[in-house]
Formats: C-alpha cells, sequence, structure tokens
C-alpha cells in the first residue's frame, strides 16, 4: 500500500492516529529517518490522555540546542503507513509552533520493515 507526498514540500509529512486513555487524533508527523525515536509533541499527548510528568522514564536525547532529559511515554496505538504500534514507546517533547507539526516518525517505527520514499512519483510504502 502506498501514501501519497508532496515531494516538493520541506518536510515528508504522514498522517498518523494516536489513541490514548481519554481520546485520540491525526497527528501530522514529519517522517524522519536521521531521528533514532519517534517523537511526539507534548500538547498531542496530553490532548490524548498521558500525563508526561507520570511517565516510566526518561531518556537524554541531543538536540539541535543541546542534551536534554525528556520522558518516554508508552501509547496505546500508534497507526501510520498503514502500519500499526500497540503499547509503542514514543520520546515526549515540546516542539516549537513554527515546526508546523507534531512530531516526527523515527526510524524506531520503521525497523524490520522495508521503507521506500520515491521522490518521482511522490508515494512512501512501507511494507
Amino acid at each position: 500500500m502506498s501514501f501519497p507526498f508532496n515531494p516538493h514540500d520541506r518536510l515528508i509529512v504522514v498522517d498518523a492516529e494516536l489513541e490514548g486513555p481519554t481520546g485520540g487524533g491525526v497527528l501530522r508527523l514529519a517522517l524522519d529517518t536521521g531521528a533514532t525515536s519517534t517523537v511526539i509533541n507534548e500538547a498531542a499527548l496530553m490532548a490524548a490522555g498521558y500525563d508526561p510528568t507520570l511517565a516510566p522514564g526518561h531518556v537524554q536525547v541531543t538536540t539541535g540546542s543541546g542534551v536534554e532529559y525528556v520522558p518516554l511515554v508508552p501509547v496505546s496505538r500508534l497507526k501510520a503507513l498503514g502500519q500499526e504500534r500497540i503499547s509503542f514507546p514514543v520520546l515526549c517533547h515540546t516542539l516549537p509552533p513554527s515546526a508546523g507539526v507534531d512530531g516526527v516518525l523515527g526510524l524506531d517505527f520503521f525497523r524490520g520493515l522495508t521503507l521506500t520514499v520515491d521522490f518521482r512519483l511522490g508515494q512512501i510504502t512501507l511494507a
């Protein structure tokens, strides 16, 4: 199954469905093969009913502004590009509004699968 994207945009953005304790919604996540982990904005996690202060652990991450410790939040369900992850740990981080996305879909989501990004056709396949 292939999913369209605009190959001329600044980022490759995919829709993802997040499910939480009190609800869920559709997120816009940047496909980022340079990110080892999936990151979801704190506001989006809280809207779905997650409390980052109750996260079972924190992880050290290196960002453009330095090294930070961020909550590792196991989400009930995250679905993107036709693939679904259950009890999937994501990093919770505050993104600036200028980012224009709700987070990044990192390598942890793609492991064990074949990711094809076709810039000529503007299609992504994950199988």
